[in-house]
Parts: C-alpha cells; structure tokens; sequence
C-alpha cells in the first residue's frame, strides 16, 4: 500500500509511534504528525475508603499519574480498551473489567454491578459521562495541549492523503489546520462523535469499527482498497 497516499498519524505520543509501526508493518506510508502532547498534572490522592472502583478511560492516566498511583491499589480498576488495562497492571493494580467500547458502556457495566461510588481519574480536558445509580468524581492528573504541526504539514495535506483521528479535540484541530479546501483528504475517524467532529467536505469520511487502534486502521486499509489511494 506504499503505493498510495500517506497516512498521517496525529495522535500523542508514545502513541503515536504505535500506531506508526503498526501501520508501516501493514504496508501503509504511515508518517507521525502529532498535534498534541500529554504531560503531567498535579493531583491529590483522595481518601480511597470514599470509592468503590477506579475508572480509567485512558492508559496516559496511568503512566502520567506518577506515584500516587499506587496508591491508589485498593481499588478495582475499571478500564476503558486492552491498552489500558496493560497500563494499569504493569503499575500493580487489579483491573476487574475491561471494556472494549466507550466509557459510557463500561458505566453501564458497572452500575448493573452495583458499584456507587466511582473515582475517574482522566484528563484535563475531557467529556462528562455518566450513569443512572453511580456517582462520578473525576480526577485530572494529566493534560493533553496542542503542539505545532509538523514542518512539512503544509506540504503533505496538499496533495492526497488519510488522516486518523483518535479523539473528537484531534478531529476539529484537524479539521480547523486543514480548513474548508479538503477534497481531496480522507479522514478515519475512531468514533461517530469523532467523525461529527470533523465536519463535513473530506473526500471521504469513515469511522472505525471498534474505538481502538486495530480498528482504525483495519478501517484505513477498507478506505485504502475502496479508493482513497
């Protein structure tokens, strides 16, 4: 697939080069390009005693939370994709539940589970979710900011390309650095709320079957064959 336009990887890093890798070891001219970069917050540990699970909806979380992590070991963990959950159990916490979905599907689990009193640790910047019978006290121990595009931006968005957008913040920065002259672009979105964010007038816009990497770029690959190249 070296043979077709690239695909231009913007999410964080160490991400980022994941996805790079794993996309170059699928015959794509994968080239990294992101547009945000993760670091550190500060944050408290809470009276444990006061949760009964931990959320995690991304791996950042557990490799930017630094030593109040562990800390944090008495709770369950309840974590949102595989990735995640890895982060979580090479900090030494217990992972009862991964979902596979979205975060709100993982609440849902958890309610039925009967599971109150719930600690999000997340990000900054994030969306409210919620469930009926759970109370939610989000934790920000991490933060995603926007970084320059990279110097060639310009000149790869010009002619024909694939954009993966990992999250809806990826999907509108892309959308606003690429402006209203995007034919000739396609985008992936991970999401439907992603590919909303993304606006309308890409060549062509698709959305991965499953929230996870494997699934973005499966669905590249689909875009790819279907001719996007």
């Amino acid at each position: 697939m070296t043979d077709g336009p690239p695909l231009i990887v913007t999410r964080p890093e160490p991400g980022n080069a994941a996805t790079v890798q794993r996309a170059r070891d699928m015959g794509f001219d994968a080239r990294p390009a992101p547009l945000f970069a993760s670091h550190a917050v500060d944050w408290t540990v809470p009276p444990v005693g006061d949760f009964d699970a931990l959320l995690l909806t991304s791996a950042a979380a557990a490799r930017l939370a630094g030593p109040g992590f562990a800390c944090l070991a008495a709770l369950p963990v309840y974590a949102v994709g595989a990735a995640t959950a890895r982060a979580a159990e090479m900090a030494g916490l217990t992972v009862a539940m991964t979902g596979t979905a979205d975060a709100r599907r993982l609440l849902d689990a958890m309610a039925a589970e009967n599971i109150p009193n719930i600690l999000w640790l997340c990000g900054r910047d994030r969306s409210e979710i919620g469930a009926p019978g759970v109370a939610i006290t989000p934790l920000p121990c991490y933060a995603v900011d926007p970084v320059p595009p990279p110097p060639d931006w310009t000149e790869t968005i010009a002619a024909p390309a694939v954009l993966l957008a990992h999250s809806a913040r990826a999907a509108t920065r892309i959308s606003d650095l690429v402006g209203p002259a995007r034919g000739h672009l396609s985008l992936v979105a991970i999401s439907p709320a992603v590919a909303a964010a993304a606006g309308e007038g890409w060549r062509d816009l698709a959305i991965a079957g499953q929230p996870n990497d494997v699934a973005i770029l499966a669905q590249a690959r689909a875009l790819w064959h279907k001719g996007a190249k």
